[in-house]
């Protein structure tokens, strides 16, 4: 997997009440924090668990955070965390 080359896809809704300007993704994720965000689905923590071993072979940190349920929205904690903490977001969509 090259990180380096990965086309990101956004997936916010096409019918999102307000429309924001899409963030330009870094042109690498040296130097950078990934959070690896587990949304709660089942096996979304093996896929990042397969993630952030890559990325930690390659020197790039990850911070881990996690939702208690998929059916939920992140609690405002974790989303400030994010915020706070790190400069990109994997979400984990697996099932």
């Amino acid at each position: 997997m090259n990180v380096e080359s990965t086309v990101l896809h956004d997936p916010t809704s096409e019918f999102a009440p307000v429309n924001q300007p899409r963030r330009r993704p870094p042109t690498s994720l040296k130097g950078k924090i990934v959070a690896l965000q587990d949304i709660g689905k089942l096996r979304s923590d093996e896929f990042l668990d397969y993630i952030e071993e890559d990325l930690n072979r390659r020197g790039i940190k990850t911070l881990r955070t996690a939702k208690p349920t998929n059916a939920k929205r992140a609690p405002v904690e974790i989303l400030q965390k994010i915020e706070k903490e790190a400069d990109v977001v994997v979400q984990a969509l697996a099932d």
